[in-house]
């Protein structure tokens, strides 16, 4: 199903606060725990540039983000956790809709307001019921600002149950899922027995669907306690559930389209990222959805041709969560040091990431698939106490062949050598510089040589977590 989400729902400024709707056909809801909603945000007007810290010169940060198209996105460019949000965060103050258009809670994002403040999210913007009190709680609105799409998809707590069950099977072979029950929800999807949110407007006929995908998982998983007390507890549940759902439901296919025709801007915002894409991702090692820019179609149900400028965020290291090749990882004190000085611990799930140098030769793979107009490089900060930096620029097979594309065969992302450039480290605190001009030289030679080998601009460089820990190139 797909989600339109809203960061700016997290701005103190009324002006900035966007009305939302809701998810489409490709990321999972997940009612019972109403954190997993998906959602759409759209904004009544469009907040004056006041609104807006700008870092840089006066004005470039704010002519960087009125140059984006009508439509315009922005994806990971490797396996999650790059920091998404907080670009979403400031770009959404100047678009009417910002959308989510895959996945589910699965994805989480931390953001720090204006004054300070964090707020730990999984779908809004990117999610609904225990999310939204959270927000509301907080002094944060959300009457009328969020609508779910009626094509969504929901998950279930048994879609969890599944979930752990299925890594439990795999051993030491096991995917390294959150266990939110993305997977399974999106297996229901794609074998065509899955409930949709429009079917919350038909309880009539809900207890069957549901008797359905319950009896399939008894039948699967031994165990799996299953029986009519449990069909009834679920059906007066989601009864419930319905009853305050429907407010929010709306076709957001027909939103969005209706919004692009009225010239009003939508900001796509993914989850995960490219390199955990079900097709082009390190597979079996993915999610379960497409977190890449044909996700975006899909997900939204809008046509190709309206897309526009697409920003890949991409940190200044690399990190992954679970199980797969990773060939730049770092598995000494460095990798120790990286993770510490960048908290590279998942929001969903707290575990500790993987960590490693920045990998060109998966960034030019993902740059490829997506067409990224430019980049926001985040977490530039956290290399400032290494002596030296290494880029990992090109692939090798054991014999020192050049490997000219991203291999599919995780056999040989396992068995390639790295072949990197090492540069000078800068060891010093830039978290506080605002001007690209202010870097030290070797922070500057870092981010042109990551431009000079991707062959993407870099237009965005975030230094710190805050808000306005963001230089404008």
């Amino acid at each position: 199903m797909n989600t339109l989400s809203s960061f700016t729902a997290l701005d103190s400024n009324p002006l900035s606060k966007p009305r939302s709707l809701g998810p489409h056909h490709h990321e999972p809801i997940h009612l019972q725990r109403p954190r997993n909603v998906v959602v759409c945000s759209v904004k009544p007007s469009v907040a004056p540039p006041s609104s807006l810290r700008v870092s840089g010169s006066p004005n470039q940060g704010l002519s960087r983000i009125e140059s984006l198209t009508q439509v315009s996105g922005v994806l990971g460019c490797q396996w999650g956790d790059e920091g998404k949000g907080k670009l979403v965060d400031i770009l959404a103050q100047h678009f009417d809709i910002v959308a989510r258009c895959q996945g589910g809670a699965n994805a989480g994002h931390t953001i720090s307001n204006a004054e300070g403040k964090k707020f730990a999210l999984h779908l809004v913007p990117s999610g609904l019921f225990k999310e939204i009190d959270g927000l509301e709680s907080n002094g944060v609105s959300c009457k009328g600002r969020i609508l779910v799409s009626d094509r969504a998809h929901l998950l279930f707590d048994f879609h969890q149950v599944v979930d752990g069950l299925r890594e439990y099977e795999l051993a030491k072979s096991f995917i390294g899922t959150t266990k939110r029950g993305i997977g399974p929800c999106y297996s229901n999807k794609v074998i065509r027995n899955g409930i949709r949110v429009s079917d919350l407007r038909h309880m009539d006929t809900f207890p069957q669907k549901l008797d359905l995908l319950l009896s399939d998982a008894a039948s699967r998983f031994q165990g799996f306690d299953y029986g009519p007390h449990v069909l009834k507890e679920e059906f007066e549940k989601y009864k419930r559930f319905a009853e305050r759902l429907e407010t929010f439901i709306a076709d957001t296919v027909f939103v969005v389209n209706e919004a692009i025709s009225e010239k009003k801007k939508i900001l796509v915002e993914g989850g995960q990222a490219t390199i955990l894409d079900i097709d082009f991702g390190t597979y079996p090692f993915v999610t379960s959805s497409s977190p890449s820019a044909g996700g975006i179609c899909t997900g939204l149900g809008i046509a190709p041709r309206v897309l526009g400028n697409l920003v890949g965020v991409v940190k200044a290291c690399t990190t992954r969560v679970g199980s797969g090749p990773f060939p730049t990882e770092i598995l000494d004190k460095g990798g120790d040091l990286i993770r510490f000085a960048g908290q590279e611990f998942g929001t969903t799930t707290g575990r500790p990431r993987r960590c490693g140098w920045l990998d060109i030769a998966a960034l030019k793979y993902c740059c490829q698939i997506n067409g990224f107009s430019s980049l926001n490089l985040t977490k530039l900060d956290v290399l400032s106490d290494l002596p030296e930096i290494q880029l990992g620029v090109a692939y090798k097979q054991i014999d020192g062949t050049p490997i000219k594309s991203f291999p599919a065969d995780l056999r040989d992302l396992e068995r390639l050598k790295v072949e990197y450039e090492v540069l000078p480290g800068w060891k010093s605190d830039i978290s506080s510089v605002r001007n690209y001009s202010d870097l030290p030289k070797a922070a500057r030679q870092y981010v042109e040589r990551i431009e000079e080998l991707v062959g993407i601009p870099v237009h965005y460089i975030g230094v710190g977590p805050g808000r306005d820990a963001l230089i404008y190139k």
